[in-house]
């Protein structure tokens, strides 16, 4: 058994016994595993967010919240392979902490068989991307969610620092490079600030009055702007 279909096996025993828990012994013994390596799979789980809680003592194990987790979900091949492209494509961006830990709880409530075609799909799918290591913060994601003023420390492209005090209105993503869209006080307008020349960034306790994000405030010079979620109608 594979780790993918291991982490849905998982899945789905502690929710078949729940409440009751799972010794890590017993687990390990069930999936013909070493008990570290449950252990470690269990980890990655809960930091994906799935509700497993460990209970101490002789009796004790991993159980699952069963009520508070997603059932089997339909997905076509093609639709599942297109979810892990996506979330493989965010692995290297401000957003790749949150898609690790969504790939691996998608990978853990599909349906067995579904997770193993899925990801032997993907196998077959490369992404070329620069040799450099990804130097964008992560707390890019937080700044842009938080809905508050940020403090931000910014490089220029001739390497001048200077600190800023910016109200974020959105992100643009291109060719790999991602760019926080925010009214920036300094020179009070909109600007956009590429990930990578951002030294610094911390969250203040200041929630600006909102403000309208026009298209035309980019002056994006090639490329058409695309939303991620389309209306639907």
């Amino acid at each position: 058994m594979n780790r993918t279909d291991r982490l849905y096996a998982l899945v789905e025993e502690l929710r078949a016994v729940s409440p009751r828990p799972r010794s890590a012994r017993w687990l390990a013994a069930r999936f013909e595993v070493s008990v570290r390596t449950v252990e470690r799979d269990l980890s990655a789980l809960q930091q994906a967010g799935v509700p497993i809680w460990a209970h101490p003592g002789r009796t004790g194990g991993y159980a699952i919240d069963a009520s508070a987790t997603l059932g089997p979900m339909a997905f076509t091949p093609d639709e599942a392979l297109a979810v892990l492209i996506g979330l493989g494509a965010l692995r290297r961006g401000p957003f790749r902490a949150s898609a690790g830990t969504a790939l691996t709880k998608f990978l853990a409530v599909l349906p067995r068989e579904d997770a193993r075609r899925a990801t032997a799909l993907a196998g077959r799918v490369h992404l070329l991307e620069p040799d450099e290591a990804d130097t964008v913060p992560t707390a890019f994601a937080a700044a842009l969610r938080a809905g508050r003023v940020v403090s931000l420390v910014y490089r220029d492209r001739d390497g001048i620092e200077t600190r800023r005090e910016v109200e974020p209105l959105g992100s643009v993503g291109r060719d790999g490079t991602w760019y926080l869209v925010a009214w920036c006080r300094l020179r009070a307008g909109v600007r956009a600030f590429r990930g990578d020349r951002m030294v610094r960034i911390e969250l203040t306790d200041e929630r600006p009055a909102p403000r309208a994000l026009r298209l035309e405030d980019l002056q994006i010079p090639m490329g058409v702007l695309r939303p991620v979620v389309e209306h639907l109608s």
